[in-house]
C-alpha cells in the first residue's frame, strides 16, 4: 500500500471517533500493535532524542524497503509510534523520503501532545527520515 492511501486510512479512522479521549484509546490500541524492537537493538544508539520517554527506533533495510520497529516505556509514545511506523515502514527509502506528514495535522495529533511529546513526535519523524536517507542509493 503506497503512503498517501496509509495516511488516508488513519485520517478516516480517527475520524470515527467523536473525541480525544477515544482517540488517545485508539493510539494506546495502535501501541499494543507495533512491531516491538528486538532486544539487541535497544540501545543507546537506536534511543530517540527529544522524547519525554525512552523510545527506541530501529530500521533496517529488506528487499529493498526500510522495516522500521520501535518500542517504547510510556503506552502513548509507543502508539504514536505505531502511527507513524503504520506509514512509514515497509517503504522504499524514496517514498518515505518524498512523503509528507501533513496527516499528522488533519488527525489533529499535534496539537493535542504536551510540548515534550510533541518535540518527541518530530524527532521520531527526523529519525525516520535519517534511516531511510542513510538507506537511499
Amino acid at each position: 500500500m503506497k503512503i498517501k492511501e496509509i495516511q488516508n486510512d488513519i485520517i478516516e479512522e480517527f475520524s470515527l471517533f467523536e473525541d480525544w479521549k477515544e482517540k488517545y484509546e485508539y493510539i494506546i490500541e495502535l501501541g499494543n500493535s507495533i512491531k516491538i524492537i528486538d532486544k539487541k537493538n535497544k540501545i543507546e544508539s537506536n534511543l530517540i532524542k527529544g522524547c519525554q520517554s525512552k523510545l527506541w527506533l530501529h530500521a533496517e533495510l529488506k528487499n529493498g524497503k526500510v522495516i522500521y520497529s520501535a518500542d517504547s516505556e510510556a503506552i502513548i509514545t509507543k502508539g504514536i509510534a505505531a502511527i507513524l511506523l503504520r506509514v512509514f515502514s515497509n517503504q522504499t527509502a524514496k517514498d518515505i523520503l518524498d512523503g509528507d506528514i501533513k496527516y499528522i495535522d488533519e488527525i489533529g495529533l499535534k496539537e493535542h501532545l504536551s510540548p515534550t511529546r510533541a518535540n518527541g513526535l518530530v524527532s521520531m519523524i527526523k529519525q525516520i527520515k535519517y534511516y531511510a536517507l542513510a538507506y537511499n542509493n
